[in-house]
């Protein structure tokens, strides 16, 4: 498990995490951005840069329900979506993928 991009992002599109990402690998949904977990290399430059700490480290205090959704955002088919968006090789050549997971999409915050 890499990096994940928990609920503390949704409606928060900053771009920080992006900016430092060595390897483009976070993608940006309709209203959260998600981690590609097969390109990440797991180098943290994300963490440190994100202003709401949306961005949590592999480890046991990864939420598991934001892992999946984070792997569930590239393995199923998305809304409005003809095949999972899988590894497309980086971010900045996909573009917003302009649809969020189910989660994401029926998320109230609290």
């Amino acid at each position: 498990m890499g990096y994940v991009i928990n609920e503390k992002c949704i409606a928060e599109l900053d771009g920080s995490c992006v900016d430092v990402c060595p390897v483009d690998c976070i993608y940006e949904g309709l209203t959260k951005r998600y981690i590609n977990p097969t390109e990440c290399i797991d180098c943290g430059a994300c963490l440190p840069e994100c202003p709401v700490d949306a961005i949590t480290a592999p480890g046991p205090k990864t939420d598991p329900t934001w892992a999946q959704d984070n792997a569930a955002f590239f393995s199923t088919v998305l809304p409005g979506r003809d095949a999972p968006l899988e590894s497309p090789g980086g971010a900045s050549g996909a573009g917003a993928i302009g649809v969020d997971t189910p989660l994401v999409d029926n998320w109230t915050k609290e």
